[in-house]
């Protein structure tokens, strides 16, 4: 990022600052209904580097990654291009009353895009290291989550839950993140020694801002609002046979939040005790109901998961938001290496993004 900047701007920066892409071991789309997730960080991560602009007011952006150079003033407002994501982090900052004048960026990374391991998070949570560094600012990494979440979802307009900043703010490597988004109450898990993690993209990127995310959110309301709650965290299994009774699809989409908290909390159960082969079980569970009940997933994912499991993986299931993307798999760290070439060759068009664990 340094380097970067320096060829881009002809001068050095004057902070620079990083964040981690995450995969999802469990909990998917709970996070905004109140509910539990489990989370890890990866390695990859994205950079960031700035230096004080002499146009105040003025932004301008590079992105090694995209191969793009953006420039904008702060108060045009939302773009729809990837600057949206640095602006909205400045724009939470100034609403704080920071005095943010105007900045020089530099992008750049190893974290895949599209891959659904939240790459837009990592740029918002390194985006805002580095301008509390830059700035001196007196920001824990719980409140640069919140801005980063803050940022997404009121100025680039995506409605997401607290989990991708947060994991990418505070996550601890080697460990899942057991975090209550309701609350937001976390504790760190270790991940098991004997098992390896590993996200595969399916080949088809995942475009959440195309509606369907939107509409699962929607649907969740509408859900609530039928069942005379704030929130679906608010249900537990006993509640399944009023959530029957809605019209579809709420039902099912009720359905799949309730029970996959459920999973959740035994997910991490599963890594304190060592359990791998219950671990793996709920991690087939959590599939299904995000293919069945939530209908989020895609036939080439569907088919991704499948030959996961075929190829001997403990568990497989849709990380990430859907409609696309990755799938996260546990397998034997013994066996990880016939594993992955018989996904492969079973799948072609697939590749893998991201390991974790021993390796």
């Amino acid at each position: 990022a340094k380097a970067v900047f320096a060829d881009t701007f002809g001068a050095e920066p004057d902070a620079v600052a990083s964040a981690p892409a995450r995969a999802n071991l469990m909990g998917e789309h709970t996070d905004y209904n109140d509910g539990l997730v489990l989370p890890v960080p990866l390695a990859d991560r994205t950079a960031v580097a700035v230096a004080r602009h002499g146009d105040p007011g003025t932004v301008d952006a590079v992105s090694a990654t995209l191969g793009a150079r953006v420039s904008a003033h702060l108060e045009d407002g939302r773009r729809g291009d990837w600057l949206d994501y640095i602006l909205g982090c400045i724009q939470g900052l100034t609403d704080r009353g920071e005095a943010v004048t105007g900045l020089r960026l530099a992008v750049t990374g190893s974290i895949a895009l599209g891959a659904g391991i939240s790459s837009s998070a990592a740029l918002e949570v390194a985006t805002l290291r580095a301008l509390r560094a830059l700035l001196g600012l007196d920001l824990s990494d719980r409140t640069i989550a919140l801005l980063g979440r803050r940022a997404e979802r009121d100025f680039v307009g995506m409605p997401c839950g607290i989990m991708d900043q947060m994991v990418s703010a505070t996550g601890v490597p080697g460990h899942a993140l057991f975090l209550d988004t309701r609350d937001l109450g976390m504790r760190t898990i270790p991940l098991p020694a004997g098992i390896r993690l590993a996200v595969v993209h399916s080949g088809v990127s995942h475009k959440l801002v195309d509606g369907g995310y939107e509409s699962r959110v929607r649907e969740c309301r509408l859900a609530c609002r039928s069942l005379g709650v704030e929130s679906l965290r608010d249900l537990g299994r006993e509640d399944l046979v009023k959530v029957d009774g809605l019209d579809p699809p709420l039902n099912r989409r009720a359905r799949h939040i309730i029970t996959e908290n459920d999973r959740v909390e035994a997910a991490a159960a599963a890594l304190i005790g060592g359990d791998a082969d219950g671990l793996g079980r709920l991690m087939l569970e959590s599939h299904a109901s995000q293919r069945d009940d939530y209908a989020v997933s895609v036939p080439e994912v569907d088919r991704l998961q499948a030959a996961a499991v075929q190829a001997g993986a403990i568990g497989a299931r849709l990380t990430g938001g859907g409609f696309g993307g990755s799938i996260i798999a546990a397998v034997s760290a013994d066996r990880f290496e016939a594993w992955q070439q018989s996904l492969s060759a079973d799948v072609p068009e697939s590749r893998l993004v991201a390991t974790i664990g021993p390796g």
